[in-house]
């Protein structure tokens, strides 16, 4: 059976579409808590700006070198991004009639107001006046436009103010007399101003504009407007040498923010003449206008959430998350040796890693310390713990992968203190990028040479951890070992390893590994014997992965999937995806694990991995899949997955139709998974009692909303 047709898939980009639409959902759930909304609403805006600045950045270039190739789905660059654009102007319209009719509304039943200058009090206008003239008056460049001044450069995600003037000794000629004007709303200030009064607020570029006038003596204001532009901020560098690949992103990340525009929003007041010379100005194409009825980028509302004081009801309830009492003990080297161990972040505290990265550090038998590092905090204890380590004469190789989208700055930075300390840094290979999750520890022990390893789904970031679900596994399996060894000599040097004894790695086994078993699980299908498959990841895109799921689902095996994000998979296709369901959650936390398992006669073969079955990730990035052996561990995280699979509040199940519905919950019991396995972590929280020497686990509140393309 050909599984390969194009109207067999959905479109990578539409989908994400959708994705982000389920977000939006959570904005608009009066079961959630208030301020949580407003959070979720400003999620959806980051996540299409950088939907933009890659994705959409990414057709822009097809179509501009007349790349005509369709998709999986059969779409062409040129098609794609009109369906795109028909579809992403009603989610914005959906964004902020979310946020005029519903959010800000009752916002202001509870006391807390996002004021325009109109509705201040004179106390308030007082204190605007002098904030203008004390504080923002100094800092504010205004830039006019003219024969002799061109149109100045507008920056990536920066928020701007278009001016119409006119000069006040016009006699006669009014059009000669006519003035176009830029000034920037400086960023060094916040966006969000707290006004006299309780829970008072206004936007910082609504404090400018009733005085923007005196920036401009002699002249009339005649409109003045918000505006922003969202640039292509990815890049692809040059690989063939590796040596300058530092030199080559720093170059690269300078010359980004000068890409083209992608994006640009305007108020939706905006004039024709305004608009008309912002779009000739910025070269955008029509489509990628946005006319905006409502604050200019909702990113703002997560800043807005941080300033609003004594309303802890209308936040999620903080948690202290769990440190299995194993974890706390002073040497974890020896209860990783006695047994694999488990964590559920952020359920389970991601301080374990951290300490056992900084035991290491100053344990005396640890020869060498080997870690991959794709995604770091801004103020990551684990760099500070390996620097230890190099110090106090370890054998540290840390690979940081320079190209992770978003932080090349910050981890050229690590990369080169890194280095300052004595640590042995590398960047990966060659047109690849190592996104696998990685830490393997050396030690010297009384019966000879031992591994400890780390394994895990996500980053080893410690602020992420708290936002993300991830799944870790501590242990000291030989076998794993030999294989962890491997990859790094792999990674580092010239070796190529021709057989992993537990591991699986990409772009080498990792493809060729799942294929068999889903051979195997064919095989018992057409056997008569049960089979079932269920897998849990961020997003399904790669075709070669679908058409086998297909064969899978065609054979009689049963397929069961979690899918986060992008699922370009149809359901319901007559005798070829009837066995297949397909959930999406999207809740208080962003779902990130990964989790492969296949029934296997009864066997249960059970996989975690830092891999999403997509094109880049099986064929484009080394990652690491790693078996989970320990029968407890197996049967925790079974349980994990069935009781995501009951959920049925946060759950929307992928129709026939492409859409996505929520579930019937007629005669079941409401199951939120999230807070379900939160109350379960406070439950055993609450069972055990920390020893005072125990590190702290305390979960911090959302320092800054998740986002799906920055995980990856």
């Amino acid at each position: 059976m050909n599984f390969a047709k194009s109207e067999y898939f959905v479109n990578r980009e539409l989908s994400w579409v959708d994705f982000d639409d389920r977000v939006l959902e959570e904005a608009r759930d009066k079961t959630n808590p208030l301020l949580e909304r407003v959070r979720f609403l400003g999620i959806t805006q980051s996540n299409l700006d950088e939907f933009f600045m890659v994705r959409v950045a990414s057709l822009r270039k097809m179509q501009a070198v007349a790349y005509a190739t369709p998709d999986v789905a059969g779409l062409t660059p040129t098609e794609q991004l009109a369906a795109l654009s028909a579809k992403i102007h009603p989610l914005v319209e959906k964004q902020y009639s979310t946020w005029t009719r519903s959010l800000l509304p009752q916002l202001e039943k509870v006391g807390i107001s996002l004021l325009t200058y109109d509705r201040l009090s004179k106390k308030q206008l007082s204190f605007c006046s002098q904030y203008f003239h004390q504080v923002l008056y100094p800092v504010l460049t205004p830039l006019a436009v003219d024969a002799s001044r061109p149109f100045p450069f507008i920056g990536n995600n920066t928020l701007n103010l278009a001016l119409r003037l006119l000069k006040n000794d016009a006699h006669g000629d009014e059009k000669k007399a006519r003035r176009f004007a830029m000034v920037q709303v400086p960023n060094v200030f916040p966006r969000v101003v707290t006004l006299p009064g309780d829970n008072q607020f206004i936007l910082l570029e609504d404090v400018i504009k009733p005085f923007i006038g005196e920036l401009f003596t002699g002249f009339k204001v005649k409109e003045v407007q918000t505006f922003r532009v969202i640039r292509d901020m990815d890049f692809d560098v040059a690989e063939e040498d590796a040596s300058d690949l530092m030199k080559e992103i720093v170059h690269q990340l300078a010359m980004r923010e000068h890409t083209k525009v992608m994006r640009l929003e305007l108020a939706a007041e905006t004039s024709k003449t305004l608009r008309k010379r912002l779009i000739k100005a910025l070269a955008v194409h029509e489509a990628d206008v946005y006319d905006i009825k409502g604050p200019i980028d909702l990113t703002v509302l997560s800043k807005l959430v941080k300033a609003v004081k004594n309303h802890p009801e209308l936040l999620y309830k903080p948690f202290k998350a769990y440190t299995p009492p194993v974890l706390r003990q002073a040497d974890l080297f020896a209860a990783i040796r006695q047994r694999d161990l488990f964590l559920h972040h952020p359920y389970d505290s991601f301080d374990p890693v951290i300490q056992l990265i900084k035991q290491a550090a100053n344990d005396r038998n640890t020869l060498a310390i080997k870690m991959t590092l794709y995604r770091v905090s801004s103020d990551s204890p684990i760099i500070q713990y390996l620097s230890a380590a190099a110090q106090n004469g370890k054998q540290v190789t840390v690979l940081v992968e320079l190209k992770a989208r978003f932080d090349e700055k910050n981890n050229v930075h690590w990369a080169t203190q890194l280095e300052k300390k004595g640590c042995h840094v590398i960047y990966g290979l060659v047109g690849l990028k190592t996104h696998c999750k990685l830490l393997l520890i050396v030690r010297r022990e009384g019966d000879g040479i031992r591994r400890y390893m780390h394994m895990a789904t996500g980053n080893y970031n410690d602020v992420t951890a708290r936002l993300y679900t991830d799944m870790g596994l501590f242990t000291a399996d030989p076998k794993m070992g030999v294989d962890a060894s491997n990859i790094f000599n792999m990674l580092s040097g010239f070796s190529e390893p021709e057989h992993f004894a537990e591991l699986n790695i990409a772009p080498l086994t990792l493809r060729p590994f799942l294929n068999a078993r889903f051979d195997d699980e064919i095989a018992n299908a057409k056997a008569g014997k049960k089979a079932l498959i269920r897998m849990k990841m961020n997003s399904l895109s790669d075709k070669k992965m679908i058409e086998k799921i297909y064969a899978a689902a065609a054979a009689g095996v049963k397929v069961d999937l979690i899918i986060r994000g992008i699922c370009c998979l149809k359901v319901g296709l007559p005798g070829i995806s009837e066995n297949i369901t397909v959930h999406s959650i999207v809740g208080r936390f962003l779902e990130h694990s990964r989790i492969y398992y296949f029934y296997a006669g009864g066997e249960e073969k059970l996989y975690l991995s830092s891999a999403d079955l997509m094109n880049r990730n099986l064929s484009r990035r080394v990652e690491l899949l790693f078996p989970i052996l320990q029968p407890d561990i197996k049967a925790q995280i079974v349980h994990i997955y069935q009781l995501m699979w009951q959920d049925n509040l946060k759950t929307r199940v992928l129709q026939a139709d492409g859409s996505y519905q929520k579930v019937d919950r007629r005669g079941l019991t409401p199951l939120d998974v999230q807070a379900s396995l939160l109350k379960e972590a406070v439950a055993a929280q609450r069972r055990t009692v920390e020893p005072k020497t125990a590190p702290p686990t305390h979960f911090v509140p959302m320092q800054k909303p998740w986002s799906p393309l920055d995980e990856d």
